[in-house]
């Protein structure tokens, strides 16, 4: 087994001319601890571009923000693919389930114990059929909303009060296409709107990691959605 190598730590993070001063944006809650940053998804290249791994595009587009240069690692213990960044004095974990997304609360249960996260400390990011493509939603605490990873996860955890980023795909109209639905890839335009909303939802990272989870929230659900083309 290959084990991450974590990255050198920074002082300033500098990204497509973005300057994010880490300092100014590591919550006071959390600098002393982990934060685990969890997509969701299905594993292996059959999955990789069909809406409910929108999740994993969310930790790829996030990855690129940050400028890490570490790649995701299979670490069996936590049944997951992991990359471990420290980021001024703080630890990161980006973590994407190398189970099937039904068995998705396996890996976060894991994820949670063999670091040491507690729960108000998560984000889990999942693709959601009740928001359009071009919609991205933070929320912390709530029901599952019918999704079997986030309904599998509840099953693995005490508690339900973490922060949620719901990147809206859209919904077929029937519960009977739910399923090949999910599982397949979105047309071109519709793609084209999920990865915006992924972008509007990276863009307010800075500000959901300082604590700040109203600005955060604000930011994001007031974004003017893109035109379809």
């Amino acid at each position: 087994m290959v084990m991450m190598m974590m990255s050198p730590l920074m002082e300033i993070l500098s990204v497509d001319g973005d300057t994010w001063a880490l300092r100014d944006f590591l919550p006071e809650s959390i600098v002393s601890g982990l934060i685990l940053i969890v997509g969701l998804g299905n594993p292996g290249s059959k999955y990789s571009q069909t809406r409910h791994n929108a999740g994993f595009w969310f930790l790829d587009a996030l990855q690129k923000k940050l400028g890490v240069d570490t790649g995701f690692r299979s670490q069996a213990k936590v049944l997951a693919d992991v990359y471990r960044a420290r980021i001024y004095a703080t630890d990161c974990i980006f973590a994407k389930p190398a189970v099937f997304m039904n068995h998705s609360g396996q890996a976060v249960r894991a994820l949670l114990d063999y670091y040491r996260v507690p729960v108000a400390n998560l984000l889990i990011a999942y693709d959601d059929l009740d928001l359009p493509p071009g919609t991205a939603r933070l929320k912390k605490g709530g029901g599952h909303g019918g999704h079997n990873g986030m309904r599998d996860t509840f099953r693995h955890l005490d508690s339900t009060d973490f922060m949620r980023l719901r990147i809206g795909i859209g919904h077929p109209g029937f519960k009977d296409a739910v399923t090949g639905y999910v599982l397949s890839r979105a047309p071109s335009d519709q793609e084209r709107l999920i990865m915006h909303s992924i972008g509007d939802a990276v863009a307010v990272m800075p500000d959901l990691l300082a604590g700040d989870v109203s600005k955060a929230t604000k930011d994001l659900h007031t974004d003017a959605e893109p035109p379809v083309k």
